[in-house]
């Protein structure tokens, strides 16, 4: 305690400094009430500071959390985007897998083609043939095999299911709460319609074990790369000029051209016929039969079992023709059939 005049203060506080042994100490009185002023101000000035700091730390925290909000909410919008333009691109994929199963299972027989079929799709204008004639005045010829096409085209168009192409093509000006419903609804679909396509392909795959004898022995391929100079039908005799029925395809190719096999079968005839000159004959089995005729040679005798796509001749102009070809012709049970229509490739 401090004093002065000899007599104790008690309402100041005072502090001696002592320099050393010989100086006269320093003394300092403060009065009671501004020490503890300065100790509240004191106070309250460490403990805004304590405040400002830790409200700077925790909005220091709040915006580096906001930061990774923003990136985050960046990185789900492309997420959402992308997402939503591979939900676009599996339904396309499931639409297009949807009209091959459908294709398969009419040939197939699954289930018989529907009216309207785009498989069958034809149309146009009737006229009479000229001079009223009941065969084609003209026959023009068109390549097959190698990047050659039959004379007419199926063409398919794909549609986007539920309209979802258009709403994908908006999909900029949507919200996301907008985006994120038209990808549940998608998923939905994805999950509806490929539980119906898998069905399908397991009955698709069980028909297809059933009938895999009967599609090895369907002739299904050209037997000979090249032109067809006569289709099959009614046409103008090239010997005769008068009007007579073709039972048959005529395919203009090469002398000595390898003939293949259009499906597997048993070789049942080999020979020679005044018209069709070098022939071979072979069975199929199911009523189905194909000949090879006009052969410069024979490259299988009778009794033989071949593959589709074995050899069984060359290419020539044996019997009544006008020059290299082959004749080929397909029965079923008997009566002669359009060729073409068993050509797949």
């Amino acid at each position: 305690m401090g004093q002065t005049n000899g007599t104790e203060n008690s309402d100041a506080y005072t502090v001696v400094v002592f320099r050393g042994s010989s100086a006269k100490p320093l003394r300092f009185n403060f009065h009671r009430k501004l020490v503890s002023k300065l100790l509240i101000v004191g106070s309250i000035f460490v403990l805004a500071n304590i405040l400002v700091i830790a409200h700077y730390v925790i909005r220091t925290g709040e915006v580096w959390e906001l930061s990774s909000y923003r990136q985050e909410a960046m990185s789900a919008r492309e997420q959402t985007g992308e997402f939503s333009s591979s939900i676009d691109d599996l339904k396309k994929r499931l639409t297009s897998m949807k009209e091959v199963n459908q294709r398969l299972r009419v040939m197939l027989g699954i289930e018989p083609p529907k009216a309207g079929d785009m498989t069958n799709g034809r149309g146009g204008i009737d006229a009479p043939l000229p001079d009223g004639d009941t065969f084609p005045a003209t026959e023009k010829s068109y390549k097959n095999g190698a990047g050659a096409q039959p004379s007419s085209s199926v063409e398919t168009s794909q549609s986007s299911p539920s309209g979802q192409a258009s709403q994908s093509a908006d999909s900029g000006n949507l919200t996301e709460q907008e985006k994120i419903a038209l990808i549940k609804d998608g998923i939905v679909w994805l999950s509806k319609e490929a539980a119906i396509q898998e069905q399908s392909l397991e009955e698709l795959s069980l028909a297809a074990e059933q009938k895999s004898s009967r599609w090895a022995a369907t002739p299904s391929i050209w037997p000979v790369k090249g032109w067809v100079t006569s289709g099959f039908g009614p046409r103008v005799s090239p010997f005769t000029e008068k009007p007579a029925w073709h039972d048959g395809l005529d395919i203009g190719a090469a002398a000595n051209a390898p003939v293949q096999a259009s499906a597997q079968g048993r070789v049942t005839a080999v020979g020679f016929d005044p018209k069709l000159g070098n022939l071979v004959k072979v069975d199929h089995g199911f009523g189905i039969e194909t000949l090879y005729g006009h052969l410069a040679k024979a490259l299988v005798k009778e009794g033989q079992r071949v593959k589709r796509g074995d050899v069984v001749g060359l290419v020539g102009s044996t019997g009544l023709a006008t020059g290299p070809h082959l004749h080929y012709m397909v029965k079923a049970n008997g009566q002669a059939l359009d060729p073409v229509k068993y050509i797949l490739e």
